[in-house]
């Protein structure tokens, strides 16, 4: 699936330009590997093989919404449009 949009600005740096600013340091190589998984993911169903990344829909008003576990409090956070087969709205978070 192609990666329509980001909503974090350092993750789309990372994507297009491979550059690191905006990106927690730690991080750096996991989010790369997810990029990369996301980019060449067929079908949303891949996502629930990820048990290391633990990849889960949200619920609630976030319905729809999947995330990933990139650190203890850091998700990355994706929609994806099955009509047009996209991840957008790519974000990185920190959920406390």
């Amino acid at each position: 699936m192609k990666i329509r949009n980001f909503a974090h600005k350092g993750l789309k740096r990372l994507y297009t330009e491979d550059s690191a600013k905006g990106v927690p340091p730690g991080v750096l190589d996991k989010l790369r590997n997810m990029l990369a998984y996301l980019d060449s993911m067929e079908d949303a169903e891949e996502l629930r093989a990820l048990t290391t990344w633990n990849a889960h829909t949200l619920t609630g008003d976030r319905s729809g919404t999947w995330s990933l576990t990139v650190t203890r409090n850091r998700r990355l956070t994706f929609r994806i449009d099955t009509a047009e087969r996209e991840v957008c709205d790519v974000n990185l978070e920190d959920y406390h």
